[in-house]
């Protein structure tokens, strides 16, 4: 679907969606609980799908009515399941090690690139810990079999925090005791942080302590039992994110249903903002930034939108796993700035920003990459003529309703289902 924009600023009331990285711990947390939970304020979407379907195979019971999902948790995990990860980076990395600690022989497929992302950490320790691997070509879909032991894991910091969070959800339904030990710095640590915090609500706790090299250690103690509960999750940053950038960028819009205590990573976004002088300064006028994406790899589409606005270049380092999402994002993003008058350089782990007065019309390809799309919409609002979206349903992936909020706000779009 393409979406063709005219310009305007965005006014009015938002209620930030439900954060699409709390969602799915919080229902798989839920569905491996015993007894019933019921989790609410969720705003569904194609990888909370995702995850629903998978736990749904592995044997619970799952009831969506709207926003609130009534979780009877699994009893008898099911012998053996078919799960389709769809294009869900996290629903494939959160599933293998649980899937595997239940003792259910499972098949993996998926979608769009999520077959070219690594599950290399896992494939190496879960296969000396009683797990067996099973792939054709190397590729999806893929199988695998055997129950998970506890023990130690030793995993790369640098490649996904995900593989972190699968081991969290899974080694408390082990006998053994376990740690998971990093070997490098942990990049996105606040979404480790953020399984844990689901995991206590749930009734499972973890240890965290540090190597000699510095290192966070995770100690999980075996035989823990998920007692079920009753939650809400709280707004998304990641997709507020959106709505700050446009305000730093002339638009006036009030956004609620954010938790300012919350562990989310994304967060950080206010407190860029700040260090740039939003709030003090013309748009234009802004201090140039530079921002290390180890941690908030999902604001880097946006932020790149904002850079375009500071009074000399921005830059946004170690990205180099942006490569490896729904898209290319550092290409993606670059080539889509670029295409309406902007002025970014990509390089393998970083994106240099040059500022610019307006954007210019043109056409984005949104690369079916749902943060580039929205990232493209924000732009509009600074540029001088229509600009055209190319994958616009792309937003379904974790923000569905974004569009109609959009329009809400005042955004001027047309769109044409048939390319």
């Amino acid at each position: 679907m393409n979406v063709t924009i005219t310009p305007s600023k965005l006014i009015g009331r938002i209620s930030a969606p439900s954060s699409n990285s709390v969602s799915p711990r919080m229902l798989i947390a839920a569905a491996l609980a015993d007894g019933v939970s019921e989790v609410s304020a969720v705003n569904p979407s194609e990888d909370i799908d995702a995850t629903v379907d998978a736990m749904t195979a592995l044997g619970a019971k799952i009831i969506n009515d709207g926003n609130v999902y009534t979780i009877k948790g699994i009893g008898e995990a099911a012998s053996s399941a078919k799960i389709n990860c769809r294009e869900s980076g996290s629903t494939l990395r959160f599933i293998i090690p649980v899937a595997a600690a239940l003792g259910c022989e499972a098949e993996f497929s998926g979608s769009g690139k999520l077959p070219t992302r690594p599950i290399t950490p896992y494939k190496r320790e879960l296969s000396e810990k009683g797990v067996k691997f099973e792939h054709t070509d190397g590729v999806m879909p893929f199988s695998i079999e055997g129950k998970l032991c506890g023990g130690d894991f030793h995993i790369e910091g640098d490649v996904s925090s995900q593989f972190i969070t699968g081991l969290l959800f899974a080694l408390p339904l082990c006998s053994e005791d376990s740690r998971i030990i990093l070997t490098s710095r942990l990049e996105s640590k606040p979404y480790a942080d953020m399984t844990i915090a689901a995991l206590k609500v749930f009734g499972v706790n973890i240890e965290e302590t540090v190597s000699e090299e510095g290192f966070p250690v995770y100690i999980v103690k075996g035989n823990q039992k998920y007692k079920a509960a009753d939650c809400a999750v709280e707004g998304d940053y990641s997709q507020a994110a959106f709505y700050y950038v446009a305000n730093a960028l002339g638009s006036e819009i009030e956004i609620g249903n954010l938790n300012t205590a919350s562990v989310q990573g994304d967060k950080q976004i206010c407190s860029i903002l700040d260090e740039i002088g939003f709030g003090k300064v013309p748009c234009g006028e802004y201090e140039p930034f530079t921002a290390d994406a180890s941690d908030i790899p999902d604001l880097v589409p946006i932020l790149t939108v904002l850079g375009c606005f500071t009074k000399d270049v921005s830059r946004i380092v170690n990205a180099k796993r942006l490569k490896i999402k729904e898209s290319d994002r550092l290409k993606a993003i670059a080539d889509a700035i670029n295409a309406i008058g902007g002025n970014v350089v990509y390089g393998d782990d970083f994106l240099e920003i040059h500022p610019v007065r307006s954007f210019t019309s043109g056409k984005i390809d949104g690369c079916n990459d749902h943060r580039i799309v929205m990232a493209s919409a924000v732009a509009s609002t600074m540029a001088d003529g229509e600009i055209t979206i190319t994958d616009g349903e792309a937003v379904a992936k974790s923000y569905p309703d974004f569009w109609q909020d959009f329009k809400k706000l005042g955004g001027k779009i047309t769109t044409d289902p048939s390319r």
